[in-house]
């Protein structure tokens, strides 16, 4: 048999490993043991994130739009059940983004709510 030597794969996997944990601080970057305990904790955190920025930007939007409606004289709360009953169907990123951008037209949405919330 011929003696196999994987020193070559083994030197790239742990070089990638090592380079993935470049911006930590201090062994955590130089030490391959605790690299990849560093390594497998930011993919853990990275994973996590991207469902928590999801949540984030939801409650940015609300906090928009209640801002909007309280200087429009409506609660956020019956600003959307109006809409509900109004059978308007736009998200609160849109929402959002028109009560910044468009004043106008969240008017309309203002109004759309109130007239449908009387009825």
């Amino acid at each position: 048999m011929v003696k196999v030597n994987s020193s070559v794969s083994t030197r790239a996997r742990k070089k990638k490993i090592v380079k993935a944990a470049a911006g930590a601080f201090g062994h955590r970057s130089k030490r391959y043991s605790q690299a990849v305990r560093t390594v497998i904790k930011a993919m853990a955190y990275q994973y996590r994130d991207r469902k928590v920025r999801k949540r984030d930007f939801r409650g940015l939007w609300i906090i928009r739009i209640n801002a909007a409606c309280q200087a429009a004289g409506i609660k956020y709360s019956r600003f959307i059940n109006g809409l509900n009953k109004a059978k308007v169907e736009i998200n609160r990123k849109t929402i959002a983004d028109l009560a910044i951008n468009s004043p106008a037209a969240f008017e309309q949405l203002v109004k759309a709510a109130q007239s449908a919330l009387k009825n």
